[in-house]
């Protein structure tokens, strides 16, 4: 039989790349971490019941409240945020058509506050073309200041991301999700970043390129969460608290976007974390209430509603439009399946070849745009407003004459406009979300759902009006309207969220709680059903899972499974270990010095390996710094890792900074320190089950024994390592046309065997970084 050819130098490389790039990211050990809160909590209230002065009692009554004063801080602090950010973006999107003559910070609404005319402008809006004493109409004028000023936006915006702060770009969501699952990523969550972001949205938002702002909402409401509670020692101390108000400000920043706090809610739960308990629960409905308020007093939009685009429908449904709810889900699972396939393919040419430019590619971005988008008015306004244009009924006053909306006259004209908007639209975003500016997906995708939805209504609404005997449209009555092409706007924007993000039932409330009508509530559930059936026909995981793949963040999917393969598969043979019996403070800082491990085994011996407990690598570089100033140990000071059997309260890590190392300069016992009942489980379990303790229980190693022998060990990185190569091998096998035994016996004879390692170690071990390869825990 044929053999499969050999994998050329490139494509080693690009495996050896994709499965290194889980190396750069530290974790957080949540078993170790809920160890030392509960120690925490154990000692404050030990010292309550023995101390009873009025100090202790300040104490105790702080402790308890301030869980509540962060919260409050944060949401208050997220809905002010969105809020002005809200003000400045309307102000940038009117001034690329001109400015207020009474005030040149107004916008054009603000301008001409209850004297607007049919094109939103009065006599105080002043049109560029009219400075140059031409009129307002004057076409080309208009659209060259239009194009001039979106492209400014967006290079200024893409400056000062690019110098100031570097964190500010994309929508942040993949990487919230990553923080909140334990992935240390510092300067993430940074004041600064917070501070660009906002400016930066604004700006990003203002030049009208395919991108929203409600996905960075969410990366600044956690930046807001994470400034606040670093604030208080509680939160500082603890990663298991600051992720509860991680999940709290994800879920505020989702509310103050959509208006939506119950839907705010609902998406912090479905998409980005899924550890989501009962305290969390309340701390994110507190937090998301407290930041709807802050908003709605604010009251960016001058309406006293929560969102530009929320609107009340009175009619009833027909059973036949089903049909078309069944069209429009359709669209949706296909408009997510295009724009995830394309976008991850623009993304790994961004990263090739566009990564030293992103200043000119948001320049041109930007520039593109706004030529193609100025001659269609569902292209040239912001997608929140035109949203808003789109979702009202025909009888109201707001569109009856929007360019032709709802005359019959105009119907040709429109249909052919809001077709070109969604294509356009939709090629847009596959290429702009992602560029180097702060940018989202929220609400493109539902523009463009909303633009195709508006089409099919108009389409139907024409159909039933020219043949009302049709036998479709016998349930609809004499002389009152029947079709409510707004409505199918609306369905057709909760299809595409649901359809880019995969996500359903916060879609479905999210949707509920702008109209206020649960008249639509079950339209949207079938419209959203068949869009996650088509949409997973193509591939699991939304746009954020692809892009934690694509980026190599190292994060554990809930819907991560690996069947019938035993961890000894995975697991790393070749480990730094500490021996009990001693080892050279020389030696020790050596290892410090020269590895970037976050944790060593402890053993008997290295010859022995009976597994004796398990030592971070803070707390091993705290001791040995302790030691020095305390013990005035030396290079040849002897340390063991002894650990005290009868020692009931053995803590894994220092807890006091007075408890003095036993031992003398020449000999020093660390063994108190050990964390002597670590995570371990037998080479032979599966798999699976040790990707459900790591989802569940979060350790940040599970370490590998036999008859209690260490025979290895394993990490979530190793996980997701060995993953990535069983992907790309199934994506290589699956392209080839010979015999597929042959091929698969052939390429893992020829690279992966060696040594009884597992398969992916031998791919690894081909590299000349064959010790950055063999990584203990991060």
């Amino acid at each position: 039989m044929a053999s499969q050819p050999e994998p050329s130098h490139g494509e080693l490389e690009e495996e050896l790349a994709q499965i290194r790039r889980y190396e750069d990211f530290s974790t957080i050990d949540w078993v170790k971490d809920a160890i030392l809160e509960r120690y925490r909590q154990s000692a404050l209230e030990r010292q309550n019941k023995s101390d009873h002065s009025w100090r202790a009692w300040w104490k105790m009554a702080f402790e308890t409240a301030q869980t509540w004063i962060v919260v409050s801080l944060v949401g208050a602090a997220v809905g002010l945020n969105s809020a002005l950010i809200a003000i400045v973006t309307d102000w940038l999107s009117d001034v690329k058509m001109g400015y207020c003559s009474t005030g040149w910070w107004l916008n054009q609404k603000y301008c001409c506050w209850e004297i607007e005319g049919d094109d939103g402008g009065c006599e105080y809006w002043v049109y560029w073309s009219q400075t140059m004493g031409l009129g307002p109409d004057a076409f080309i004028i208009q659209w060259l200041f239009y194009v001039a000023l979106a492209t400014l936006f967006a290079t200024t915006c893409a400056f000062l991301v690019k110098v100031l702060a570097p964190y500010a770009a994309g929508s942040g969501i993949s990487e919230i999700k990553c923080i909140i699952a334990g992935f240390v990523m510092k300067g993430y969550l940074g004041g600064w970043t917070l501070l660009m972001k906002s400016v930066g949205l604004a700006m990003a938002v203002a030049s009208n390129l395919s991108i929203g702002k409600e996905g960075p909402s969410v990366h600044m409401a956690c930046c807001v969460g994470n400034v606040i509670s670093r604030s208080f020692s509680k939160y500082r101390t603890s990663k298991a608290e600051m992720r509860e108000i991680l999940t709290a400000s994800s879920a505020a920043g989702v509310a103050v976007a959509f208006g939506s706090p119950i839907g705010g809610v609902l998406f912090a739960l479905e998409e980005m974390t899924y550890t989501f308990s009962n305290r969390t629960l309340w701390k994110s409905f507190f937090c998301a209430m407290i930041a709807t308020m802050a908003l709605q007093t604010m009251n960016p939009f001058r309406t006293g509603k929560l969102v530009m685009f929320q609107v009340s429908y009175d009619r009833e449904w027909h059973s036949f439009e089903y049909l078309f709810v069944v069209i429009i889900g359709i669209f949706g699972g296909l408009y997510g399946a295009i724009v995830i396939k394309y976008n991850v393919m623009v993304a790994q040419f961004r990263k090739k070849y566009l990564k030293d430019h992103p200043i000119t590619e948001a320049a041109v971005l930007a520039f593109v745009t706004a030529v193609v988008a100025y001659p269609n008015v569902f292209m040239r306004i912001d997608m929140t407003e035109i949203m808003g244009i789109l979702f009202q009924e025909c009888e109201s006053v707001d569109t009856d004459d929007f360019h032709g909306l709802c005359q019959e006259s105009q119907l040709a004209r429109i249909c052919v406009l809001l077709l070109f908007a969604t294509m356009l639209r939709t090629l847009g975003t596959i290429i702009s979300y992602g560029c180097r500016v702060p940018c989202g997906i929220f609400v493109p995708s539902m523009a463009i759902g909303a633009t195709f939805g508006r089409m099919i209504g108009l389409l139907v609404k024409s159909w039933q009006d020219a043949d009302p005997e049709f036998f479709l449209f016998s349930t609809c009555k004499p002389d009152v309207p029947c079709i409510t092409p707004g409505t199918y706007a609306f369905l057709g924007a909760a299809a595409a969220l649901c359809g880019v993000m995969r996500i359903t039932v916060s879609v479905v409330v999210i949707m509920f709680e702008l109209t206020g009508q649960i008249t639509y509530i079950l339209p949207t559930m079938i419209a959203l059903m068949v869009t996650r059936a088509v949409g997973d026909r193509f591939g699991t995981g939304g746009i954020a899972d692809r892009m934690i793949r694509v980026n190599g963040y190292p994060f554990l999917d809930k819907e991560d499974h690996v069947y019938g393969v035993p961890v000894s598969n995975v697991m790393q043979r070749d480990m730094t270990v500490l021996s009990s019996m001693g080892m050279r403070f020389s030696e020790l800082e050596k290892i410090l010095r020269t590895t970037m491990y976050r944790g060593f085994p402890v053993v008997q011996s290295e010859s022995d390996m009976t597994l004796l407990g398990y030592i971070g690598r803070s707390e091993l570089k705290y001791l040995i710094e302790k030691a020095k100033t305390r013990n005035k140990a030396h290079d040849s000071t002897i340390v063991r890792f002894i650990p005290d059997e009868d020692d009931s309260e053995q803590l894994s890590s220092i807890s006091s900074v007075d408890h003095i190392i036993q031992g003398s300069s020449d000999v020093l016992d660390f063994g108190p320190y050990i964390d002597q009942t670590p995570i371990t489980v037998q080479p032979r379990l599966y798999l699976e089950t040790v990707m459900d303790m790591f989802k569940q229980l979060g350790p940040r190693v599970i370490l590998l024994e036999r008859r209690g022998k260490l025979v290895g060990l394993v990490t979530v990185k190793d996980v997701l390592k060995y993953m990535a190569h069983v992907e790309n091998s199934e994506s290589t096998n699956g392209e080839a046309t010979r015999d597929c035994g042959d091929v698969v016996a052939n390429f893992a004879s020829r690279l992966f065997r060696r040594d009884n390692q597992p398969d992916y170690m031998r791919l690894r071990n081909s590299s000349d970084e064959s010790h950055e390869m063999h990584t203990s825990p991060h």
